[in-house]
C-alpha cells in the first residue's frame, strides 16, 4: 500500500450554485458502455481502446464551441486497426470521427459516437528528394516537419497560425491555408500522392501503378458514380464555369467539386475530393507533399494606412514586387494590442479607428537579396495615404513581436472577455479586389450585434478573420449569434459571392448554410458524393453535409470558471505539442477541459467522483509541471501552475513552523532543513547503485528501487535507470573569493550527479566552469558553505509550500551574503535551477545566470578554442526556453564544431527534475521522436545545460549527453 495515499476530495474545484445544463451524464461516470466496449476491445486490443471516464470527457472538445461527448475513444496504431474499426463501425451502426491536433474551429473532430485518435502513433515523416517532398502521416505536427524541411531550405504549403500543432491530417481534411500560401500552395494543390482507407475497409495506394484497377475493383459503385458526376458536370457548362469560379479564390465550404474538373479518372478525382473532406469521404493514412521554397532570411513591415481602402491598394503591387505576405489589420486591433500586449508601440494607443495596416513580409535566401525587395516596396508605398513612416526590420526580436501581434488577436480577446464567455473564430473570403470594402462591412456587422470589431486577413487572397466572444448557455446569447451568422451568411453570399469558410473547414459550423452558398444543383452533388463514398454512413455524419437549419446552435459548450490561473484558456491547444505527457496520459488543454466538466457537475456526482479519482495519475502525477504550455499559450497560461495548485491542496494546510500538516508535508519540511544530508544520502545511493549495477548489473540494482515502489508508492520512491550517472564528488573545486568576477553555486544535481557512467570521472561540471572561466579572465568563486542549499524547485513542483518556504528563504539569504548585496552576479550550472531560483526566491536586484548566459555573454570571447568537432547534437532545454537562452547554446555549439545538429522533434524531456524517475514513461514518451530523428546518425558530442535532462536523454535514446561546459573546456584547453 503506497504510503502517499491521494484524497481527491481535496482536489475538487468549485462548482456553480446549480450543475450546468451540458455537464456530463451519469452514465460517462462508468466509461463506455457495453456492449460497444467489448466490441472495440475484441477488434482492436484493450491497450487501443480507451474507455473511462476521463478519456471521455478529454476528447469531448476541441478549438471550436461545440461539445459532444464521445461513448469511446479509439486509438489505432497502423492501417490494419483502421480497417477493423472500420469494419466494426459499420457493424455497430456506431460512426466515426478522426481527430488529429483537435485545433479545428467549427466543430470537425467531435462525436457522440467513437473519436478516432490519428495523431498519437501516426506521426511518421520522411524527407524524400533532398527536400522536394515530405511524406507524412495524419499525426505529424506541420511545424515538425518544416523543421526538417528548413535544413533543405524548403517547407509546407499551407503555412496555418497553427502551424506549432495542427496536424498534416487535419490540415488536409479541412484544406487549411494560411499566410502565404493563398490558392497555388495549399494541400489541394501540392499533395501528389496519397494511401487511404475506403468506408468499406479497401487500403489504396494512389501512387502504384494499379491503383485505378485496384480503386474499381474494390469499390466499383464509387468509381462508376465518380465517373457518372464528373460527366454531368463537365456537360453542363454553366455549372463546370461556376464551380471553377468558386475555387479561384480560398473555399473551404462543402466539398471540392472542382476535382471533377482537376483529375479525369475515379481514383484521381477522389484523391483531391478527400482534400478538404473532413473525414467524411475516407480515412487518410499517408500524403506525400511537394514542398516548397523557404527564403531563410525575412524582412518585416507594419505599415500603417488612413483607411482600408488605401491598405487595399497596395496589396497588388506589394505582391508583385514579391511579398510573401501582406497581412491585413484593422485599427481596432492594434489598438487593444497596444493596451494588452508588451513590447508593441505606445503610438498605436492614438491610431485614428478608420485607419488600417499591412504588415508586409519579403523573405530570401541572403540577406543581400533582401535589399532589392525592400527599395521596390519603399518605392510603392512612397506617396500613399499612410500613418507614420514605412520602416522595413530584420532583427529577430521585432520580426516576432510584429508576428505575435497579427496572430495574436485571439490570445487578445481571450485575455479580456469577462468570465463563461466562448470564443468563436470564423473566417469568410471574398475576390482579393473588395478586400478592403467586405472589412467595412463586416465591421459594421460585426459592431451591430455587439462584437469587437476587430478583424485580420490574408489580404492578397481576400480572405479576412474575425471573432465572436458571446455566452452561449444563455438563450439570449445564442440568438445574438445566430442573428449575426444569418446575416453574415448573406452579406458574403449575396453581395460578394464569396466562401462562408474559406480555410477553417465547414464542420458543423456552416454545414447548415453550405446550400445556400452552393446552390441545389451542386450541394445534390455533394450529397451523392457522401452516399457513394460512406453508404452507411459511418465516416462524420453531420460534418459538412447536415439538413438540420439550427445543428451550428445545438451542443454549445459553457465555459464554467475554474482555478484562476487556467480559467482564461479557450481550448485552442496550441500548448499539446510542446507537453511531454501528451503521448501518455493527458495534456494541459485536457487537464483545463477535465476541471471544466468536474465544475459543471454536482458537489460529489457520479462523474465528478470518477474523474476525481482518474485525474490523480493522468491528471497531477504525470505533468511536468516544466512550464512549456506557458509559452505556446495565447493567453500565457501555465497549466503546471494549476497541478502545482492541486498538490498543495493535497498535502492539507502546512504550518512553515513545522507544528500541524500533513505527514508528507512535514517529511518535506525536514527534508528542505537537513538538504545537506540529504545530498550525501543521495551521493551514497549513486555510488551504491551504481557498484552493485558494475558488479550484478542494472537489474540487481534496480531490484530494491522496485520493491520499495511497489511498497510506498511511485509518487515517493524514484525507479533505477541504466542512465544513472557516477556520483559526483564530495568535494567541489577549490576556489578564492579575491578577485572573483562571479560568485558560483554549483546546482544540487551538479552535486549529487557526477558524469555519464563509462566516461572519465573529471572534469566534473563544477571543474570545467571553473576553469573555462578562469582561462577568461574571469575567476568565479563557490563559497564553502553552498551544501544544503537549492532554488527550491523540487518542493515548488510537488506542492510542498512549507519547505518552498524554508528552502527558498535560506537560499536567498545566503545569495545575499555570498554576493555582497548583489555585487556579484551568480552563475548556477543548470538551467532549470537558475529559472528556479528566479521563480522561487526575492532576489532584490541580484543578477542569477545560468552556465549558458554566462558563458555566451561573458566567457565564450574571451577563450580560444584550440580544436573543433565535426558535429555536435545539442538539447535545448524547457528552462533555457523559459531563459531566453536557448539560441545562445546554438551559438556557443556551433563555435565549438563545424555542424550543429538540433532535433526538430526537441521539447521537455519529460524529466522535470525527479519526476522522470518517478514515471519513467513520461520521458520515454517525450523524447520518442528524437530517438527516433537520431537513427543512425553519429555525433562527436551531444550536450545539453541541465544534468537530469541529460540522463532522461542518454536514457532513451542511448547517447551519452553531458553539460556544454565539458565539451567547452577540453576545446579551450591550451595545447
Amino acid at each position: 500500500m503506497a504510503l502517499l495515499t491521494a484524497e481527491p476530495d481535496l482536489m475538487a474545484p468549485p462548482t456553480e450554485a446549480e450543475p450546468a445544463a451540458d455537464r456530463a451524464p451519469d452514465w460517462v461516470a462508468g466509461g463506455t458502455p457495453e456492449p460497444l466496449r467489448g466490441q472495440l476491445v475484441s477488434a482492436l486490443g484493450a491497450d487501443r481502446v480507451l474507455t473511462r471516464a476521463l478519456d471521455l470527457i478529454r476528447y469531448a472538445g476541441d478549438a471550436s464551441p461545440y461539445r459532444l461527448i464521445p461513448q469511446a475513444v479509439a486509438v489505432p496504431r497502423d492501417v490494419g486497426d483502421i480497417v477493423r474499426l472500420l469494419r466494426c463501425a459499420t457493424e455497430l451502426g456506431a460512426p466515426l470521427v478522426f481527430r488529429a491536433g483537435g485545433t479545428s474551429l467549427s466543430g470537425q473532430t467531435q462525436s457522440d459516437s467513437i473519436v478516432v485518435d490519428v495523431r498519437r502513433h501516426w506521426r511518421r515523416v520522411r524527407i524524400e528528394d533532398g527536400g522536394a517532398r515530405a511524406r507524412v502521416q495524419p499525426g505529424v505536427v506541420l511545424g515538425h516537419a518544416n523543421r526538417l524541411l528548413a535544413r533543405h531550405d524548403r517547407r509546407l504549403g499551407p503555412d496555418p497560425a497553427s502551424t506549432n500543432i495542427a496536424c498534416a491530417g487535419g490540415v488536409i481534411a479541412n484544406n487549411s491555408g494560411g499566410m502565404r500560401c493563398g490558392v497555388v500552395a495549399d494541400s489541394y494543390r501540392t499533395v501528389s500522392e496519397m494511401t487511404f482507407v475506403l468506408a468499406n475497409g479497401a487500403v489504396i495506394d494512389t501512387a502504384q501503378p494499379d491503383a485505378e484497377q485496384r480503386f474499381a475493383a474494390a469499390a466499383p459503385e464509387l468509381a462508376a458514380g465518380l465517373e457518372q458526376i464528373r460527366d454531368e458536370i463537365r456537360g453542363d457548362t454553366e455549372l463546370a464555369a461556376r464551380i471553377a469560379a468558386k475555387f479561384e479564390i480560398k473555399n473551404t465550404t462543402g466539398y471540392r467539386l472542382c476535382a471533377f474538373l482537376d483529375a479525369d479518372s475515379p481514383v484521381q478525382i477522389f484523391r483531391r475530393l478527400i482534400v478538404g473532406s473532413e473525414g467524411t469521404l475516407a480515412f487518410l493514412a499517408e500524403a506525400v507533399f511537394e514542398t516548397v521554397w523557404l527564403g531563410r532570411h525575412t524582412s518585416l513591415a507594419l505599415v500603417g494606412f488612413e483607411d482600408l481602402d488605401a491598405a487595399a491598394d497596395a496589396v497588388g503591387p506589394l505582391v508583385a514586387a514579391g511579398a510573401t505576405a501582406t497581412e491585413l489589420m484593422v485599427a481596432p486591433t492594434l489598438i487593444a494590442a497596444a493596451w494588452n500586449m508588451p513590447g508593441t508601440p505606445e503610438a498605436w494607443k492614438e491610431l485614428p479607428p478608420t485607419s488600417a495596416a499591412l504588415l508586409i513580409e519579403f523573405r530570401a535566401d541572403t540577406p543581400e537579396e533582401l535589399d532589392p525587395l525592400e527599395s521596390a516596396a519603399l518605392e510603392i508605398l512612397d506617396g500613399r495615404a499612410l500613418v507614420g513612416p514605412a520602416r522595413f526590420s530584420r532583427r529577430r526580436d521585432e520580426v516576432e513581436l510584429l508576428w505575435r501581434v497579427r496572430e495574436g488577436m485571439q490570445g487578445l480577446l481571450a485575455a479580456m472577455r469577462p468570465p463563461g464567455v466562448t470564443m468563436i473564430i470564423e473566417d469568410v473570403c471574398v475576390p482579393p479586389a473588395r478586400v478592403a470594402e467586405a472589412a467595412r462591412d463586416l465591421q459594421a456587422l460585426l459592431s451591430e450585434h455587439g462584437f469587437l470589431p476587430g478583424l485580420a486577413g490574408h489580404a492578397s487572397a481576400g480572405n479576412l478573420h474575425f471573432i465572436l466572444t458571446a455566452q452561449l448557455d444563455q438563450a439570449s446569447e445564442r440568438e445574438r449569434y445566430d442573428a449575426f451568422m444569418h446575416q453574415l451568411v448573406a452579406l458574403i453570399v449575396d453581395k460578394y459571392d464569396g466562401s462562408l469558410k474559406a480555410e477553417h473547414g465547414t464542420g458543423i459550423n456552416m454545414a447548415p448554410f453550405v446550400e445556400r452558398e452552393w446552390g441545389a444543383t451542386a450541394t445534390e452533388l455533394m450529397w451523392r458524393v457522401k452516399q457513394l463514398a460512406d453508404p452507411a454512413g459511418v465516416l462524420g455524419p453531420g460534418i459538412v453535409l447536415n439538413r438540420d437549419p439550427g445543428v451550428h446552435l445545438r451542443n454549445l459548450k459553457s465555459v464554467p470558471e475554474v482555478e484562476a490561473s487556467v480559467t482564461k484558456c479557450i481550448e485552442c491547444g496550441f500548448c499539446e505539442a510542446v507537453c511531454p505527457s501528451q503521448n501518455v496520459t493527458t495534456t494541459p488543454r485536457q487537464r483545463i477541459v477535465l476541471r471544466r466538466e468536474m465544475a459543471r457537475q454536482a458537489p460529489g456526482s457520479p462523474v465528478q467522483r470518477a474523474l476525481l479519482e482518474q485525474y490523480e495519475y493522468d491528471g497531477i502525477e504525470t505533468c511536468a509541471v516544466d512550464g512549456s504550455c506557458m509559452i505556446a499559450c495565447p493567453v500565457a497560461i501555465d497549466t503546471g501552475k494549476l497541478i502545482k495548485e492541486l498538490r498543495v491542496r493535497q498535502h492539507g494546510q502546512p504550518d512553515p513552523a513545522g507544528g500541524r500538516g500533513t505527514r508528507s508535508e512535514r517529511v518535506a519540511l525536514a527534508a528542505a532543513r537537513r538538504y545537506a544530508a540529504v545530498e550525501r544520502t543521495a551521493r551514497g545511493g549513486v555510488r551504491a547503485g551504481g557498484l552493485i549495477a558494475r558488479t550484478l548489473g542494472d537489474r540487481a540494482a534496480g531490484a530494491l528501487p522496485a520493491l520499495l515502489r511497489a511498497r510506498l508508492g511511485s509518487e515517493l520512491v524514484p525507479a533505477w535507470s541504466p542512465a544513472m550517472p557516477q556520483p559526483a564528488p564530495a568535494r567541489l573545486p577549490a576556489t578564492t573569493q579575491a578577485g572573483a568576477s562571479a560568485v558560483y553555486l554549483p546546482a544540487c544535481i551538479n552535486r549529487i550527479f557526477g558524469n555519464p557512467r563509462g566516461e572519465p570521472a573529471h572534469p566534473t561540471v563544477p571543474e570545467a566552469l571553473v576553469a573555462v572561466s578562469a582561462r577568461a579572465g574571469l575567476p568565479v568563486w563557490i563559497p564553502d558553505d553552498v551544501a544544503g542549499h537549492c532554488c527550491g524547485t523540487p518542493w515548488s513542483s510537488k506542492g510542498y509550500a512549507a519547505g518552498l518556504t524554508h528552502m527558498s528563504d535560506r537560499t536567498a539569504a545566503a545569495l545575499h551574503r555570498w554576493s555582497d548585496g548583489g555585487r556579484l552576479p551568480v552563475v548556477i550550472d543548470a538551467s532549470s535551477c537558475a529559472h528556479g531560483l528566479r521563480e522561487n526566491l526575492q532576489l532584490d536586484g541580484i543578477e542569477v545566470l545560468d552556465s549558458v548566459a554566462w558563458v555566451a555573454d561573458r566567457v565564450l570571447d574571451r577563450l580560444t578554442i584550440a580544436a573543433k568537432h565535426r558535429s555536435i547534437l545539442v538539447h535545448p532545454t524547457c528552462a533555457s526556453a523559459h531563459l531566453g537562452t536557448s539560441a545562445k547554446l546554438a551559438e556557443i555549439a556551433a563555435r565549438l564544431a563545424d555542424e550543429v545538429v538540433v532535433p526538430a522533434a526537441t521539447r521537455c524531456c519529460g524529466m522535470a527534475g525527479d519526476r522522470g524517475w518517478l514515471h519513467p514513461e513520461l520521458p520515454a514518451a517525450a523524447l520518442e521522436d528524437v530517438g527516433r530523428e537520431l537513427t543512425g546518425q553519429a555525433f562527436d558530442a551531444c550536450v545539453s545545460s541541465n544534468r537530469t535532462c541529460e540522463i532522461a536523454l542518454q536514457q532513451v535514446t542511448g547517447r551519452p549527453y553531458e553539460s556544454f561546459v565539458l565539451a567547452l573546456e577540453e576545446l579551450s584547453r591550451p595545447r
